[in-house]
């Protein structure tokens, strides 16, 4: 048993009956990764990437820290608002994740299924659940969640905050794309808008809005040239950094911090050598703690994990003189909303885009949209004759993947490629 697996169950021996001494031992443990990775990281992994390792590790620090400036959220919320009342974001998927890094997720989502809840939920719905249950996470000034993709955000939010009187916002975001679904989301926009006004005794500031924006909109202009640059440059990364890319994609984008690591993950990758393997365009979560694709993509100059669709959902130019609807028409036309037509037609640009050998589905555990998706999507995309391999697990829960299934059959796809 490594260091990792002995601290995590030193954590969950203390969960049951002392959750805020378990508590204290997370803070303690994401304080030492942040030290090892600023001081004794592996040299291999491009700075920018070991930067950002270190501020998601932070980011998840203060929020469990300072509760009381800090905000539960989805992937998908409209974090670029909360930054306007200065409150960070602790997202679901995020929590689930780090859960996952220290080895209790298991615990937690016994610990929900144990109340009641569905084993067919999203593993990172139930870890959640479990560890807000046990105590292991404050209580935050305030929450709020979208409708995007996942139908148990809604109820997960409900569940967790709304039941324990935490402000919650529901983002109810439509199907269709018309001038009036936009409007709807505007004025929930507003709603939500006044009552952070009313929670943060403070007035909402649209020129900050603009500026939030319009780092946003650099951001995503240097990311899209950094993966025309890896198209052809040697770009190492891991399954976890790839999922770190979220974090500043999605839970910090338009902040000050995103933009400097997109600025310089585009400088960086135009001076790398050239890559002469084969790239690998990703779909869904990446499970990170799989032996087999860690053996396989981690630092590796044979295969090359270019992007993933999640965090490329969305990146048009934002209208800087129209922010509250630049970002209606943001959640509206995320590639995970409305038929799945239309997400194929947006999967389809990607993987032109990227220049990518090679298209990876993963399944994640009680992800419903996926699973029915997937097959579909295959099929209506094998008219670009690009090999496609879906792969079934679970993005932080290794009972929920079948470890030999996956290496036998990621071998058998890499042979292909």
């Amino acid at each position: 048993m490594d260091i990792v697996h002995r601290y995590g169950e030193w954590i969950k021996n203390k969960l049951p009956d002392n959750p805020k001494a378990a508590s204290r031992y997370i803070r303690l443990g994401l304080r030492l990764e942040s030290f090892a990775k600023r001081h004794l990281g592996d040299k291999n992994v491009p700075l920018p990437y070991r930067d950002l390792n270190c501020l998601a590790l932070d980011g998840m620090l203060h929020t469990l820290e300072h509760p009381e400036s800090a905000a539960w959220t989805n992937l998908f919320t409209p974090v670029e608002i909360l930054q306007n009342f200065d409150l960070t974001c602790l997202s679901i998927e995020m929590m689930g994740s780090f859960l996952s890094g220290f080895t209790i997720e298991d615990w937690c989502i016994d610990q929900a299924e144990a109340e009641g809840i569905a084993p067919t939920l999203c593993s990172y719905h139930k870890a959640f659940i479990g560890a807000v249950d046990a105590g292991l996470i404050p209580m935050p000034k305030c929450a709020v969640t979208t409708s995007i993709v996942c139908d148990a955000n809604l109820q997960t939010f409900r569940y967790t905050a709304d039941s324990r009187h935490i402000p919650t916002t529901l983002l109810d975001i439509p199907n269709e794309k018309t001038k009036d679904s936009l409007a709807y989301v505007v004025k929930q926009l507003k709603d939500w808008i006044a009552q952070l006004e009313d929670l943060n005794h403070r007035a909402f500031d649209l020129d900050k809005l603009r500026d939030t924006l319009d780092r946003e909109n650099q951001s995503f202009e240097a990311y899209r040239h950094f993966i025309e640059l890896t198209r052809t440059r040697y770009y190492p990364s891991t399954l976890t950094l790839q999922m770190f890319v979220l974090y500043a994609s999605h839970l910090i984008i338009g902040s000050p911090e995103a933009l400097d690591f997109f600025k310089r993950i585009e400088t960086d990758a135009a001076s790398r050598p050239v890559f002469s393997g084969k790239r690998i365009f990703w779909l869904h979560v990446l499970p990170f703690y799989e032996p087999a694709l860690k053996h396989a993509f981690n630092l590796s100059k044979k295969y090359q994990i270019q992007a993933t669709d999640m965090n490329l959902d969305y990146n048009l130019p934002l209208d800087l003189d129209h922010p509250l609807e630049a970002l209606a028409e943001k959640m509206v036309d995320n590639i995970f909303v409305g038929p799945l037509d239309r997400r194929i037609d947006a999967e389809r640009r990607l993987i032109r885009e990227t220049g990518a050998d090679g298209v990876i589905s993963f399944n994640h555990w009680g992800c419903k949209q996926m699973a029915g998706a997937a097959n579909l999507m295959k099929k209506a995309l094998s008219d670009t004759g690009i090999p496609y391999l879906i792969l079934d697990g679970d993005g932080i829960d290794p009972r929920n993947s079948p470890e030999g299934q996956i290496k036998t059959r990621l071998e058998a796809f890499l042979e292909m490629l």
